[in-house]
């Protein structure tokens, strides 16, 4: 406490005594005021707390519980009845956390944000579809894409005429048998489409031993490496506007895969190609980058100021939504 001199005085200035201990001055002046004097007193033009739970039970009427207090209060003076002001109502409502919606409605369930992550070929793969444009306006063709996240590569890819569970079933199994993957060993990851989330799907994903992942709810970066792949399909420079027919979608799409296997050295992967990876040829294919960057050093050292160049490496994991205390 601020100390004081013989007169009841403060040897300081209040202001410089508050500052000097760093407690507010408000603090301080409330320390002065008795208790009893520092209980707020109800107004007395405020409702008792029968009004209150009066005007509350109005509200929750059925004819008044889709309406907001204005016109509520509008209602209720039409029929020779006042309780309160439109603000007033506000207030109850307010303090019952009633204000945005007071109907009992179902809610959603918080989703959980998906943590995944691989660390070798056929552990994580991500699917899903994308529309392909037909010959025609709203004509459409079916793109479905299972991808490995580690190596990135397609382990299995269709062109169809309309999304199906059936036909996705048909898909996922195949590339399960083609990868020969053992059971409890594989997560599949997709959004909540149609059918990511059909019953087929999931009874085959149960009987194969593998685990089945989902993004939330409209959160595409839940499902980053889909998205990424889609784009990149779609902004090469010979992706067409519109497909003739379905073949010509098929063709495409076989050409596409096969330039982005064996060609396409993917910025995620150091700079490999997704074959080389998923196929365990990475660790090669790095060696021989080496050799050639080390012949480079010694036959110009001058030219690497910062010594000696290595290859960029294979990361050894890749994430769904990595944790931040591992970022």
């Amino acid at each position: 406490m601020i100390a004081a001199i013989d007169d009841g005085r403060p040897a300081l200035p209040i202001a410089r005594a508050c500052a000097a201990i760093n407690v507010p001055r408000a603090t301080y002046y409330r320390s002065k005021v008795p208790v009893a004097a520092s209980v707020e007193r109800r107004q007395h033009r405020a409702l008792s707390s029968r009004e209150r739970q009066d005007v509350l039970d109005v509200l929750h009427e059925p004819r008044f519980i889709d309406l907001a207090p204005a016109q509520v209060h509008a209602m209720l003076l039409d029929d020779d009845r006042y309780l309160c002001s439109e603000r007033t109502m506000y207030r109850i409502l307010a303090a019952n956390r009633e204000v945005r919606e007071r109907r009992d409605q179902l809610r959603h369930p918080a989703y959980t944000k998906p943590h995944i992550v691989a660390t070798r070929p056929n552990e994580l793969w991500s699917w899903d579809i994308t529309k392909l444009l037909g010959p025609r306006k709203w004509s459409y063709f079916y793109l479905y894409v299972v991808i490995d996240v580690f190596s990135r590569y397609i382990v299995g890819w269709m062109v169809a005429h309309r999304e199906l569970s059936s036909l996705a079933q048909r898909l996922l199994g195949d590339c399960y048998r083609r990868e020969r993957v053992k059971p409890d060993e594989l997560t599949i990851h997709a959004d909540r489409g149609t059918s990511m989330m059909s019953k087929p799907v999931a009874l085959l994903l149960a009987d194969l031993g593998v685990t089945k992942t989902h993004s939330r709810p409209k959160t595409s970066n839940d499902n980053p490496f889909s998205e990424a792949h889609f784009k990149t399909l779609k902004y090469r420079p010979n992706f067409p506007d519109r497909f003739g027919a379905i073949e010509h979608a098929r063709a495409h799409c076989s050409d596409f895969f096969a330039w982005y296997h064996f060609e396409h050295h993917h910025a995620g992967l150091g700079l490999l190609t997704p074959h080389d990876v998923h196929h365990g040829l990475a660790g090669a294919r790095i060696e021989h980058r080496t050799a050639t960057l080390a012949k480079a050093f010694t036959e110009h050292p001058e030219r690497f100021p910062r010594g000696k160049p290595i290859p960029q490496a294979l990361p050894t994991e890749v994430w769904i939504n990595k944790p931040g205390f591992l970022q």
